[in-house]
């Protein structure tokens, strides 16, 4: 729904709340008319329900709001003297609509400075735990967000098993889009394998289905940076159609709304305005050498012929010393590994090594997996570009050479009809020879060149996909049970070899208890 429907339907809302309270107002001894008054009838019933008046604006959180809502039916309930079991249940199956039954069938009282602390452990946990997963959503929504890095396209810059604090606050946090979903919980619900979120995912079905009504508009909370060249980012992959990520043939294509698409982590290489292309690997802006910060360790692929056959364990192991990972056995006794430059050199010298050969693709040998897959593009993995990256409010010529680069910009991710008809362009049922940008686009890459599934497979990605930035790395595991103590608590950013600050967190950590220790010990 765009903004001015979300409006109605609040009003709607309000002028059913109204009907359905204000004799329960009027015997809380207020006005009837301050049932009906937007915003106003919320903190008026907080007052009623003798709970602060912040609450009202939790009301008007989306996902937070789905656990609000229920909690404020059942409080309301309570007011008025309905205490049981099932007055609880009633408020809540019938979606606060078990008021209408009070407000106009019953005759109760209104119990002025109820006492609203929890009548059971039960009740204590319960209450407990309800606060404790809002203000966890809010954190995770507006401000921190825990991620796990998926996959090796940053390897040696992030590594597999790198558990990550993302910012949100730093680009501006994003209005959650979609209204009905289980809170703190991505696409899928751990465990249950089902949705985890209201959405009508039939591509025929997108633009009809009452479910993809209830979806907000894109709106978010503006940052105080804009994303730089070379930052790592966290975003919604723009061309996620599968069901499952690590299942590339899905049996259909699966429509998703943007903040339930797959997130993904990247370096993005490409700011708006800038001409990007791809040389043997490396990336040129405007022309120059994009230059890396110190901490991006570049891997690029490269085919190993060894002296004999050897053992899985004996090829892993031996690659291992030099810090290479990625090693992929293509027969007895040659396969591929992702290298930095440096630690193929090193490698060359390995007694059992005959020869390390980079792995370069030229031109037009993989140009039908990546974007724009169109001819007259024959590009690849190594070779790719040059392209333009849109900023928001400028225009391009359109012209049918250019517009398989720009197509599904315009078209998705900017919500026009384009068409065309013969060697003429047609946008929103108009002839256009030009387009002006609505939104920021960026180029995200892997460092791990030849082993990431990035920006050259499926193009631009809008700001309204981006989540957040990845400042800090909490914890880090290679595999179960080998944690690498030296990157816990470290930063993403900056420069230099990263400094670890577990100790002085776990300093820290032991000062607080020990101070609540003795605080408690001298009050008693």
């Amino acid at each position: 729904m765009s903004i001015t429907q979300w409006l109605i339907f609040i009003l709607v809302i309000q002028i059913i709340h109204g009907l359905g309270t204000w004799k329960l107002y009027v015997k809380a001894g207020r006005q009837a008319w301050e049932a009906f008054i937007p915003v106003y009838n919320a903190v008026i019933l907080m007052k009623i329900i003798c709970r602060p008046w912040w609450w009202t604006i939790l009301l008007f959180v989306p996902i937070v709001n789905l656990i609000m809502l229920p909690v404020v039916w059942v409080e309301t309930a309570r007011s008025f003297g309905k205490n049981q079991y099932l007055d609880t249940f009633l408020a809540v199956i019938t979606l606060g609509f078990y008021n209408f039954y009070l407000n106009y069938a019953t005759d109760v009282e209104y119990i002025k400075d109820r006492d609203i602390n929890p009548k059971s452990s039960s009740g204590d946990w319960t209450s407990s735990i309800l606060f404790a997963i809002v203000a966890a959503t809010i954190v995770h929504t507006y401000f921190i967000q825990p991620f796990t890095i998926p996959s090796s396209s940053l390897e040696k810059s992030l590594l597999v098993g790198d558990f990550l604090f993302v910012s949100k606050f730093h680009y501006g946090a994003r209005i959650p889009m979609t209204t009905v979903a289980t809170p703190m919980v991505h696409d899928t619900i751990p465990g249950l394998n089902v949705k985890s979120y209201l959405f009508d995912d039939n591509f025929e079905e997108r633009k009809t289905s009452w479910k993809n009504k209830l979806q907000l508009p894109y709106m978010r909370i503006p940052g105080f940076e804009d994303i730089e060249r070379n930052d790592i980012v966290v975003f919604n992959q723009p061309a996620d159609t599968l069901l499952d990520m690590n299942k590339f043939s899905p049996d259909r294509n699966y429509y998703k709304p943007i903040d339930k698409k797959t997130n993904l982590v990247k370096r993005c290489v490409g700011v708006p305005g800038d001409s990007l292309e791809v040389r043997n690997g490396y990336v040129y802006i405007n022309g120059k050498l994009n230059e890396l910060p110190d901490r991006a360790k570049l891997q690029f692929a490269y085919q190993v012929e060894l002296k004999g056959t050897y053992s899985s364990e004996q090829i892993y192991g031996g690659f291992k010393r030099y810090d290479i990972t990625d090693v992929y056995p293509t027969s007895q006794n040659s396969l591929i590994i992702e290298a930095t430059v440096e630690a193929a050199a090193q490698a060359k010298n390995h007694p059992n090594v005959a020869s390390i050969t980079r792995s370069e693709t030229p031109k037009g040998i993989d140009h039908k997996a990546l974007f724009p897959r169109a001819a007259g593009y024959d590009w690849s993995y190594d070779n790719f570009g040059p392209i333009y990256i849109p900023k928001k409010g400028e225009t391009i010529q359109l012209t049918m050479e250019v517009l398989p680069l720009y197509k599904r910009l315009i078209g998705e991710y900017e919500r026009n009809n384009i068409v065309t008809r013969g060697n003429q362009i047609i946008i929103n049922d108009q002839p256009a020879t030009s387009y002006t940008f609505k939104q920021d686009y960026y180029w995200m890459m892997g460092d791990n060149r030849n082993n990431s599934i990035d920006a050259r497979a499926w193009g631009y990605v809008p700001f309204d996909h981006v989540v957040g930035k990845p400042v800090f790395i909490w914890m880090s595991w290679d595999g179960l049970k080998n944690p690498r103590w030296e990157r816990w608590f470290t930063t993403v950013g900056g420069s230099g070899n990263p400094v670890s600050y577990l100790i002085p967190f776990l300093v820290l950590l032991a000062a607080w208890f020990g101070f609540n220790a003795w605080r408690k010990k001298k009050k008693a």
